[in-house]
């Protein structure tokens, strides 16, 4: 064995003592806890060099859907921008509304019109102000729920609330081209607004602004005031929908 090595001076007495010790050997001083490991290196005993310890990376988890997998918003983003790409080919064409998708009433044997009518504008501000709202709601409802229950609780909020319109304009006689989503973004609130109001119960850290809310919601029911093809029971009853469908889906998900 080679020739120890003396490295290690004591605290209490000064002395240099072999670095392969756990006490003093002349004042009794602990000097650590155990003793070092040794290896043999060049036909001698020396103390193994520490091993440096990889921290593991931690990766930042992407928000989940309710499968469990990576979020992506696309039922949101297909009911935004497929409404931006028919109103621009519509502004394109030069041609009416009601050849976009519009709802004609009298209603007639077109029914396909129920599910075209939500996604047909009149005009940018419109859609901005529905497809602000979804961007905020309908994402947060299809992050909980899922894409495709989401595709089906807009496409409801959107198409029941055109069929209730039609049927109030028909029982008075009226001659009106309906459109626009403000049923479907209503739809969009009412069940985020469930769903929110569900995970909140009885947390005191998880809060919700609720005046954020029905500020968003007043802001869609008062565009019929501002916009001629927008519709007052289109939106008041796409939002019983969405909200029915919130507490449904509250439920389902409370059961599991």
């Amino acid at each position: 064995m080679s020739e120890t090595e003396l490295s290690v001076i004591c605290k209490n007495c000064g002395s240099e003592v072999s670095p392969y010790v756990t006490e003093c050997p002349y004042c009794g001083t602990r000097l650590r806890k155990r003793a070092p490991k040794l290896e043999r290196r060049d036909g001698g005993l020396e103390a193994q060099r520490p091993r440096r310890r990889r921290r593991p990376r931690l990766r930042r988890r992407k928000p989940a859907d309710a499968l469990g997998r990576p979020f992506q918003p696309y039922t949101t983003v297909a009911a935004i921008f497929g409404s931006v790409a028919l109103l621009l080919i519509q502004k394109a064409s030069g041609d009416a509304l009601s050849t976009f998708g519009g709802l004609v009433v009298p209603f007639d044997d077109e029914w396909w019109r129920l599910f075209t009518a939500p996604f047909a504008y009149i005009n940018v501000g419109y859609l901005f102000v529905v497809g602000l709202a979804l961007a905020i709601f309908a994402t947060g409802v299809e992050r909980r729920i899922g894409s495709a229950p989401t595709a089906v609780l807009l496409l409801a909020s959107g198409a029941l609330g055109m069929l209730a319109a039609s049927g109030v304009a028909n029982a008075q006689d009226d001659f009106a081209v309906i459109a626009g989503g403000n049923g479907m973004a209503l739809g969009a609130v009412a069940a985020w607004f469930a769903l929110r109001r569900a995970e909140a119960r009885g947390a005191i850290a998880e809060e919700y602004d609720s005046i954020g809310v029905l500020v968003a919601a007043a802001v869609l029911i008062v565009l019929p005031l501002f916009v001629t093809s927008a519709d007052l029971v289109a939106g008041l009853v796409g939002g019983v929908v969405g909200g029915l469908a919130g507490l449904l889906a509250t439920a389902v998900r409370s059961s599991e």
